[in-house]
């Protein structure tokens, strides 16, 4: 399961959402994302489907890549399926005495699991499309005008990247922990949840001290290359909007029109 996190992972490439300025990427993003809970008919989810479909596409990010951050989620799906089907009122379907499935709890439950599939996908595709220190600077451009009335742009950035750019090693930390736990008669996956909650609490202490360690040992590399945050530093890579951004922008607000006009010319 770990490394089914693709949270902060970045693969190479040259394709359309590569080139686009991280700043867009972060704005559609969350517009997208909004969108996705705005959805609510069959033709809204197909054509906002069909619209991920076609961003995955221009990635150039294998399908496999993008759904493996699933994996982790489907616990949580199943249980918010089940929820939907036996507590949502409506059209019984099958009835076995207080248990009561729903034509309507059914459907809410498909449609939430298609709604979290695309909030991950789309997630997954900024991060595997910015490289970590893009995403830095595309976060303390926009928050740059925050700086005036004293918020740390450049350091609230520079967090956010960081925690981002740890997430894979901390998950190959956690895998290696695991593995070497498991050499040793360790077993994870046997017995009830409370006992393989229990059987995880001597991976959290060594990966908790690795974690300390990591952290201090960056502090202590950026403080011997003179890091002083913001003040003074240069980049190699300016980022800018270019020609690319606007005809993506442009697209972004046609297919939300598609998305969403015959809701309100209804």
């Amino acid at each position: 399961m770990m490394r089914n996190i693709t949270l902060g992972q970045y693969i190479p490439g040259e394709s359309v959402l590569h080139r686009l300025d991280p700043r867009s990427k972060i704005i559609w993003t969350a517009v997208l994302m909004v969108a996705v809970f705005m959805i609510d008919t069959w033709q809204e989810y197909v054509v906002m489907g069909a619209f991920i479909a076609l961003l995955l596409v221009l990635s150039g990010i294998p399908v496999k890549q993008s759904l493996k951050g699933l994996k982790p989620l489907l616990l949580i799906l199943a249980i918010t399926a089940i929820l939907n089907i036996f507590f949502v009122k409506g059209t019984p379907l099958v009835e076995l005495g207080p248990v009561v499935i729903t034509y309507e709890g059914l459907i809410s439950a498909v449609m939430l699991f298609f709604r979290l599939v695309m909030l991950v996908v789309s997630a997954s595709l900024m991060t595997l499309t910015t490289t970590p220190m893009a995403m830095t600077d595309g976060i303390e451009r926009m928050m740059k005008p925050l700086e005036r009335i004293g918020v740390p742009a450049h350091e609230i950035a520079m967090m956010m990247s960081i925690a981002l750019r740890f997430i894979p090693t901390l998950m190959e930390e956690t895998d290696r922990i695991m593995k070497a736990q498991a050499s040793r008669g360790a077993d994870f996956d046997t017995g009830n949840l409370l006992k393989r909650v229990k059987s995880f609490i001597p991976v959290l202490v060594p990966l908790f001290v690795s974690a300390f360690k990591r952290a201090d040992e960056l502090a202590e590399a950026m403080e011997s290359r003179c890091y002083r945050g913001s003040k003074g530093r240069t980049r190699l890579k300016q980022i800018r909007f270019t020609m690319l951004d606007l005809e993506a922008s442009i697209a972004g607000i046609l297919f939300l029109a598609l998305l969403f006009g015959p809701r309100f010319l209804a």
